[in-house]
């Protein structure tokens, strides 16, 4: 088990985003993060890699009591983080912004190194001196996937992987998302297109003002009738 989260709680001051939600990802396995605008979706990820100081339940990473851990030290344990917004090195090269990050992974493990991210990425390949600020917003999401590959994570956590992005660019990460989870990597994606979420992944919940509102296998949740409802679809 990569993570065993129970009775999440969380606030912003006085607000009270997160009530009691309950997260489990297992080794390998890929899981859809659903809900609309303002539902505790990011703030649930905030949490558990410790960026959301005022929180209270149980986060249990790789077998260890990660409940009060900070963001460096859930780094540590194999969890990497694609933020929304990318959060690249603006003044940084492709190069640099890639290399700056990487890191062995447990036993020593190389497997994703530069040149199978570059392979992986090929307009990275072309740009390679450009500086993050010159990349489009595709180019950037790319970037940013790819620096998080290269800490060789165990758990690759991403925030609304394609907003506002191209449809060809779309269709990109997302091949590029299967790669991933063909890798063996777990994965919990956040995304706004909830169908292609449910058709690639393992398992989701949705959250409704900071609660579980449903929950199961993908397929599941794409055929419950209330799943519309909870997205305002």
């Amino acid at each position: 088990m990569i993570v065993e989260a129970q009775g999440i709680h969380a606030w912003y001051g006085s607000s009270h985003v997160l009530h009691g939600v309950d997260l489990r990802i297992h080794r390998g396995e890929s899981v859809g993060l659903l809900g609309r605008n303002g539902m505790g979706k990011s703030t649930l990820i905030r949490t558990l890699l410790g960026h959301v100081t005022q929180r209270d339940g149980h986060i249990g990473m790789f077998g260890r009591d990660a409940s009060r851990y900070r963001p460096h030290q859930v780094a540590r344990l194999g969890v990497a983080y694609v933020p929304e917004g990318r959060g690249i090195f603006p003044n940084l090269s492709v190069r640099e912004n890639l290399v700056m990050a990487a890191r062995r992974g447990g036993g020593g493990t190389d497997d994703w190194s530069l040149e199978r991210v570059l392979q992986t990425f090929a307009r990275l390949q072309e740009r390679l001196t450009h500086l993050g600020a010159q990349l489009s917003g595709g180019e950037q999401q790319m970037l940013s996937i790819g620096r998080a590959l290269m800490t060789q994570p165990e758990l690759l956590i991403l925030d609304e992987a394609t907003e506002g992005l191209a449809p060809q660019i779309v269709a990109e990460i997302w091949r590029v998302l299967g790669q991933i989870r063909a890798s063996g990597i777990a994965t919990l994606v956040v995304d706004r297109d909830y169908r292609k979420v449910l058709a690639r992944t393992d398992r989701a919940l949705v959250l409704q003002k900071g609660r579980v509102v449903l929950e199961g296998a993908s397929a599941q949740v794409a055929g419950d009738a209330a799943l519309s409802g909870f997205l305002g679809v």
